[in-house]
């Protein structure tokens, strides 16, 4: 089993070491090999996305991503932005399905932004359509206005677009995982002025006809928002669109204490994935030890269950998980009184003994 190792930026480097330190004790036969990505790739060789690192991604079994970013590269083109890597190996792998499971341990239920009795036992996967919509969407650019309020004047536009097999592929995956959890999907749109939704909630609506056995039902983006805030354990499998899906499943983030503690899967139709955690690259935190590299743990996990076929190694890492934040231990993100503060290593290192049966230290 090949792991293309791509750290990238910022605290991603840190958060990366974690998880690839806790997958070298699960006397697994794994081969990883590490690559420039992000604004390190381009420091060194004038690119986000070198080619080595594409043709590595391309053959290797699973791709684990740390993050990318820099506040000192807003001023590059945008093709030379550390951020097209991530766009780049999703084209090029054909990543349509991301799964952001937005899951609330117990132990961090008074860590989250809502009260305890909300987000207790909270268990939402989000399945963001990854690879169309406005983020991919043509034309884009900037020009003079022919038409419009203000004709003459400098204006950007951007084009939301989707296509009827893209909206059927990710339909179909939400409605499969859904018959794995609750038998119920929540599909976002909003139908009620984009044509590009009502096409999305029209094409959803056929393909449910093929899952007579999963409840679905439909609700504007902006009520969506609303809801997971209002009554977030209402909610089990919600599909909705690239930019909708990026924006929600940050906001779930906050419900499970930390965005920090929000791993994430990006699949093709084999299931082979990227995997990530959900955060950015914090460069005002990097290298100091402070990243919480859970998310990044659990996103190696996933890895493990979906593209490696690993379930017992996915389910040790998930279970030390909760042993460690059973034991007290919080990075600075899901600190509170009562708890003990620990930084990026102790964390890792932490269930690293919990995987292997050492003695956890608190330090």
């Amino acid at each position: 089993m090949k792991i293309a190792v791509l750290p990238g930026d910022g605290i991603g480097t840190e958060i990366v070491a974690e998880a690839v330190k806790v997958l070298r004790v699960l006397d697994l036969k794994l081969e990883m090999e590490t690559a420039l990505v992000g604004g390190a790739a381009y420091e060194a060789q004038g690119h986000p996305l070198p080619e080595s690192t594409l043709a590595l991604a391309q053959a290797a079994d699973a791709v684990l991503f740390g993050a990318v970013g820099d506040w000192k590269y807003d001023k590059l083109e945008r093709a030379l932005r550390p951020e097209q890597a991530i766009l780049g190996l999703r084209k090029h792998l054909g990543l349509f399905a991301n799964f952001r499971p937005a899951l609330c341990y117990e132990q961090l239920t008074h860590a989250s932004s809502l009260k305890p009795e909300l987000v207790a036992g909270l268990d939402i996967l989000i399945i963001r359509e990854l690879t169309g919509d406005i983020y991919f969407g043509l034309p884009r650019g900037r020009r003079k206005a022919v038409d419009g309020h203000f004709p003459g004047a400098d204006e950007a536009f951007d084009t939301m677009r989707y296509s009827r097999p893209e909206v059927e592929r990710i339909a179909h995956v939400a409605f499969q995982a859904a018959r794995q959890r609750s038998k119920k999907v929540t599909s976002v749109d909003k139908a009620n002025v984009l044509e590009t939704f009502q096409f999305w909630k029209d094409i959803v609506t056929e393909v449910h006809a093929q899952y007579p056995d999963v409840e679905l039902e439909h609700m504007y983006v902006d009520n969506a928002a609303m809801q997971l805030v209002r009554a977030p354990k209402k909610f089990d499998v919600v599909v909705t669109g690239n930019m909708f899906g990026d924006i929600l499943s940050d906001e779930a983030a906050m419900l499970t204490g930390s965005i920090g503690m929000l791993p994430s899967a990006s699949l093709d139709a084999n299931n082979k994935g990227l995997y990530e955690p959900s955060h950015g690259s914090a460069p005002d935190i990097a290298g100091q030890g402070l990243a919480n590299p859970l998310a990044t743990i659990l996103s190696a996990s996933m890895m493990l269950r979906f593209s490696l076929q690993q379930p017992a190694a996915a389910d040790r890492i998930e279970s030390a998980v909760k042993a460690v934040l059973s034991l007290g231990l919080r990075t600075a993100d899901i600190w509170s009184e009562g708890t003990t503060k620990v930084g990026t290593r102790a964390m890792g290192d932490a269930v690293v003994a919990a995987i292997t049966g050492k003695t956890i230290t608190k330090s």
